[in-house]
């Protein structure tokens, strides 16, 4: 069996029907994922897959995007992205370089209609994973950091009933940045919220909340004063 395999798609924006490649769901499972949910695959790689770029116009969008763009979002995404387009497809096979060529497409798109926050942390988050896939430290970090802002934006204006893994994935976008006062903070909020209910989610900012300590022990820097007290709770 193929690992992959085409969908048909309606452009939002400009209305024209292409196909673009999706991953079959027998090839998702990773054989191992990061504590940010980066995922490493044997054979081919889903995330490569999840953007959708429109052959004729260009705009490029994932599931969760807006479904039909106002005619004030088209105007502002030619204006900004399509007037320059050159027709091209990404419908088949796609590299690592195409990869991250269509998530930074889809970056712009979404900046240029004013796209949900959710969305553009995603989008933020699997370029830094992109880039850590190429071992490229210096421009996964500078991704990370963005998302990290980004998802405190979602944290702020877009309380969906999510908002354990958005705090999560904040505090440990800040630990691998190497941001640990920060990265404590949410993982704490996380754990002492009684509000919050996701039991994986608290169990993870515990476990990270330890890593972080035993990071900044082994770097012999200045704990939090929570953590000179006692361990998550």
């Amino acid at each position: 069996m193929e690992p992959l395999y085409q969908v048909q798609i309606v452009c939002p924006c400009c209305g024209m029907k292409f196909q673009t490649s999706r991953a079959r769901p027998s090839f998702k499972k990773p054989v191992r994922t990061d504590s940010d949910f980066c995922g490493y695959y044997q054979d081919v790689n889903p995330d490569y897959y999840i953007v959708r770029v429109c052959p004729t116009c260009g705009f490029a969008s994932t599931e969760n995007s807006i479904g039909a763009l106002s005619e004030k979002q088209k105007a502002s995404y030619y204006d900004k992205i399509g007037s320059k387009w050159k027709p091209r497809s990404y419908a088949g096979e796609r590299s690592a370089e195409q990869a991250l060529e269509c998530y930074k497409l889809a970056l712009l798109c979404a900046q240029a209609v004013g796209e949900k926050e959710r969305v553009v942390a995603s989008l933020l988050h699997h370029i830094a994973w992109l880039y850590r896939y190429d071992g490229k430290a210096e421009e996964e970090r500078r991704f990370m950091r963005f998302a990290a802002e980004a998802y405190v934006r979602v944290f702020e204006s877009d309380r969906d009933g999510s908002s354990a893994r958005i705090m999560y994935l904040i505090g440990e976008l800040h630990r691998r940045l190497g941001d640990y006062h920060e990265a404590v903070r949410w993982f704490s909020r996380v754990v002492n919220d009684k509000r919050i209910m996701d039991a994986a989610m608290i169990k993870m900012s515990r476990d990270q909340w330890q890593v972080a300590r035993e990071e900044m022990l082994g770097q012999g820097l200045d704990l939090p004063e929570e953590m000179e007290r006692s361990g998550a709770s």
